[in-house]
């Protein structure tokens, strides 16, 4: 009699899995474009672009890049989630909407989850082995963050 319950209840959880592979969370699918305020305002150099673009834009931006396994429940929902959570703290797309004073802020914040490798996050890195920051990146970083925010310091002491 356990033996057919159990039968029967790992048809039921299949079943709920199969199911749920047919819904999903909604895409963070906006257009790249909207990351070029940022980057038009900030002016990283070659380098760090290319590690924004690498370890921060996809949870950081409107725009993300998914990965294949992205198409798997309740994997998406974890993304989706991680997405929600990373453009909640800083989006990059909406750089044109924060203030001068938000922006130094911002940039000084990146520094420090940068800094103190906070992020990216351990999960993302994991299988985006080019997000995984080196010394040397984080140092990039920091030097660009650094003069980005000579402007804002600036500009806040001006309002």
């Amino acid at each position: 009699m356990i033996k057919t319950l159990l039968k029967k209840l790992g048809l039921a959880i299949l079943i709920v899995v199969v199911l749920a592979q047919f819904f999903g969370p909604d895409k963070n699918d906006g257009d790249v474009v909207s990351i070029e305020p940022f980057l038009a305002d900030t002016n990283p150099p070659e380098d760090v672009k290319l590690i924004l673009k690498n370890a921060c834009f996809d949870c950081h931006s409107d725009h993300t890049r998914y990965p294949w396994y992205n198409d798997i429940t309740p994997i998406n929902y974890w993304l989706a989630d991680h997405v929600r959570h990373g453009k909640g703290d800083f989006n990059v797309s909406k750089w044109t909407e924060y203030s001068d004073k938000k922006k130094d802020h911002k940039l000084e914040e990146l520094t420090e989850e940068v800094e103190k490798k906070h992020m990216p996050l351990p999960s993302y890195t994991w299988t985006h082995s080019d997000a995984d920051l080196t010394q040397e990146q984080i140092n990039a970083v920091k030097e660009w963050v650094k003069t980005a925010r000579i402007k804002y310091a600036f500009l806040k002491e001006a309002e």
